[in-house]
């Protein structure tokens, strides 16, 4: 199991196998565990970050689970087997590669249901090299958060929750699935409340509530909201990691740590772990189709292209940042509380800290991610991959549309509830518009039905020019280009034509366009998710073709909005310098020109 034993240890494994023999509360041990000592901290701030939540894990969590919890199970780790009992009860692996994807815990799973006694022993401990950057962390939460999903769902689970007592029942739930589930509900209630938010700006309760004099004061409820924004940044988290290093070096040194980790930006990378965990969880507990990922452990030191970290995190972060970004600024337009920037602040800090950092982590953390040379290079690539059309062969690295279709794999084998889950959640887009549609100075404040149909008419029309132009394309795009041009620049007219008389007759506002832009955009969104749900029925009325351009168009969209800040950053020699610092401290310290690894190789002509 990658495990890198060291010599003096192997020396007491004679005291390790004597174990077996002792009884460990009312049995003998089935699975001897011990822990591990993970080497891999100093060759960036994310590999620091990942060794000390790993061994806060395989040090202080496991001797909590062996005893007294007694709902240790096998994670992968350093754990000695006991062969005859295993092979005498079903052996370790299971059949399944889907539902079995963490098949390390099935086998702790197992043993515990067989009667078996799984314990964890200190004085062992092995090497072992952990993930260093941040796509390799990515996919390898993406795997274990897939497996949790699985065990949710397995019967293992369900048999070991009827046959604890209560107590035990409760920590094995918070120290298996639970703690994704936790994670999902953390993510779940940030959409609760700002959609609650928006509903109360919205629909005119905020401001009448604010009005009235038994609630004009709610200095308390401020403060509670307040408050919250310390857990969600994830300081909670750093608890056990804390405790483990002041166990071992000190309490003063686990307190120097803790603050050189968030001087390092820590708390953006636990955020942003949390996106992770809380995207595979929620889709496999929805759709299934778990698979594995393969993360290697190479020593990762180099630069990500932009392309990839957008293949990487498009769905589980950067699609639900710009949305919570969206909510945001129209809570900001229409909020009672925005006339009150402190307590703006004070309301949505946390969740900004949340988007951005679902946003641009993966960019921050990518080394060079803010060179002008990588810079020009990464937006050649990426023009090159979101313009490449798609086939048999090709694979989802060299084009956009391949890499699209295989992302809707999880719909292709999910069930019908799945489907009408998927449908239900995406109707949230068009409640969306409802509300906003009504905000707009254009309306005098009419409240009629008809204005809400009138948006979807224009939403309709915009689609039917996106049609227009695609089958121009196809059409026209090489034989009679100037024909094609000349219908692009017609459209292009009339829609400026149509703009200046909403401006001049209707007097519609710049906020008014900014609305409808914030408005219109999204419902798209959710047309684009309804229809790739219903696949099948777009793909027998002909519409596939239009919904794969719709959905180019928002990709394009999504791309240029994340890449224009990168882009004005690296600008700046001073924002590379200190990233290069952020991420390489230690080997700064340690004298290392950091500068020469991160050149790589040079091109061969």
């Amino acid at each position: 199991m990658n495990q890198d034993n060291y010599m003096e240890e192997a020396l007491k494994m004679r005291n390790l196998l004597q174990e077996f023999l002792t009884e460990d509360g009312i049995r003998q041990p089935s699975i001897l565990g011990v822990r591990e000592h993970i080497f891999t901290g100093s060759v960036s701030s994310l590999a620091w970050f990942m060794s000390n939540q790993e061994h806060s894990f395989v040090t202080i969590g496991q001797r909590l689970l062996a005893n007294p919890l007694k709902v240790r199970f096998h994670y992968g780790h350093p754990d000695v087997f006991d062969r005859l009992f295993h092979l005498t009860r079903g052996g370790v692996s299971k059949a399944s590669r889907s539902i079995n994807l963490s098949e390390d815990i099935f086998a702790g799973f197992n043993s515990t249901l067989r009667g078996g006694n799984v314990t964890h022993h200190e004085y062992v401990q092995v090497g072992k090299g952990r993930d260093v950057g941040l796509n390799q962390i990515s996919k390898f939460e993406a795997k274990v958060a897939n497996g949790n999903g699985e065990q949710t769902l397995s019967r293992d689970i369900y048999r070991l929750g009827h046959r604890f007592d209560f107590f035990r029942m409760l920590s094995c739930y918070f120290t298996t699935v639970g703690f994704y589930f936790s994670t999902l509900l953390t993510v779940f209630t940030v959409y609760v409340f700002l959609y609650g938010r928006l509903y109360l700006a919205l629909s005119g309760l905020e401001e009448g509530l604010a009005t009235q004099r038994k609630f004009s004061h709610n200095h308390a409820l401020q403060v509670a909201l307040a408050s919250q924004s310390l857990v969600q940044l994830g300081f909670l988290m750093a608890l056990p990691m804390m405790m483990e290093i002041g166990l071992e070096k000190g309490f003063g040194k686990a307190l120097s740590e803790f603050i050189m980790m968030n001087l390092q930006l820590a708390s953006v990378f636990f955020t942003f772990s949390l996106g992770t965990k809380t995207h595979y969880y929620g889709r496999m507990l929805l759709h299934g189709g778990a698979q594995y990922r393969s993360t290697g452990r190479g020593f990762v030191v180099f630069h990500a292209k932009f392309a990839e970290n957008y293949r990487l995190y498009s769905r589980s972060h950067f699609v639900k940042g710009i949305e919570l970004m969206t909510l945001l600024i129209v809570y900001q337009l229409f909020g009672q509380t925005s006339h009150s920037t402190i307590a703006y602040i004070f309301v949505t800090s946390s969740m900004w800290f949340l988007v951005l950092t679902w946003l641009f982590a993966p960019f921050l953390f990518n080394p060079s991610g803010f060179e002008w040379a990588k810079i020009l290079d990464d937006w050649s690539d990426w023009n090159k991959w979101i313009s490449n059309r798609g086939g048999i062969g090709v694979s989802p690295e060299k084009s956009w549309e391949s890499w699209w279709e295989i992302e809707q794999e999880h719909l292709k084998h999910t069930g019908t509830l799945g489907i009408i889950f998927e449908i239900i959640l995406s109707l949230r887009f068009f409640i969306y518009q409802y509300g906003l549609v009504y905000q707009l100075t254009i309306t005098n404040n009419n409240k009629s039905i008809v204005v809400y149909l009138i948006s979807w008419l224009v939403i309709l029309v915009m689609l039917v020019i996106l049609k227009i132009i695609s089958v121009g394309r196809r059409r026209f795009g090489a034989n009679f280009q100037l024909f094609f041009r000349l219908i692009k620049f017609m459209i292009f007219v009339s829609f400026f034509a149509i703009l200046v008389v909403l401006i001049v007759l209707l007097h519609m506002t710049i906020k008014d366009i900014l609305v409808c832009f914030l408005a219109f955009l999204p419902t798209g969104w959710g047309i684009l998710l309804i229809a790739q749900a219903c696949r099948p029925l777009f793909r027998v009325t002909g519409l596939w073709g239009s919904v794969r351009a719709l959905a180019r168009a928002y990709e394009v969209i999504m791309g240029m909005l994340l890449f224009t800040p990168i882009t004005v950053l690296s600008w700046f020699p001073f924002v590379s310098e200190f990233q290069t610092r952020m991420l390489f401290n230690q080997a700064f310290s340690r004298g290392l020109q950091i500068s020469r690894i991160l050149g790589g190789q040079k091109k061969e002509r």
